[in-house]
């Protein structure tokens, strides 16, 4: 896993072979922030990343300087591993919490800046993770939810929904 900007730039963490998680590809990664560039000032925003796996996007966020992280997931291995690797890069402003994503959007009462989900693609419940997201008033006013999905999903009919974009098999539905 290569950490792709901000000042962990170029460091590549070890992801161990028993991880199930499927990451965000390095290319999908690198569009979906070079996007985020162009709309966001990273530096101390709050952020939620949800369904974490491998900690990716969360520790690029943090590399980018973002003031809080917090980053969900269940499985007891990614856990291990996001906290592994915030203790090798010596990351203090990243909060794992090991829970179900929707026991906490269900009792969360946060709002955050920006807040990316990254579901499993075949996740039964993927399609009603933006209204979760915006009936709970997750989002701050002015903040970016960012939802990655397979092409069987379609989001642009989604009265938050501002863009789409895909790179190979991986796309990006945003909302706002």
């Amino acid at each position: 896993m290569r950490i792709i900007s901000g000042k962990f730039k170029g460091r590549r963490l070890q992801v161990p072979t028993n991880i199930t998680a499927r990451p965000t590809t390095d290319f999908a990664k690198e569009g979906l922030f070079n996007l985020l560039n162009n709309r966001i000032d990273f530096e101390g925003i709050d952020v939620l990343d949800l369904f974490a796996g491998t900690g990716s996007i969360s520790i690029e966020f943090v590399s980018r300087d973002c003031k809080s992280v917090i980053s969900i997931e269940q499985n007891e291995r990614h856990s291990a591993f996001i906290r592994k690797a915030c203790t090798d890069l010596k990351i203090t402003n990243l909060s794992l919490i090991k829970t179900d994503v929707f026991k906490f959007i269900a009792g969360c009462h946060t709002q955050f800046d920006m807040i990316f989900a990254d579901p499993p693609y075949e996740l039964e419940q993927l399609a009603q993770i933006p209204d979760l997201i915006f009936a709970k008033k997750l989002l701050k006013e002015d903040g970016l939810f960012v939802l990655e999905h397979s092409s069987k999903n379609m989001f642009d009919q989604h009265p938050h929904f501002v863009d789409h974009r895909n790179y190979g098999n991986v796309n990006f539905s945003f909302f706002e």
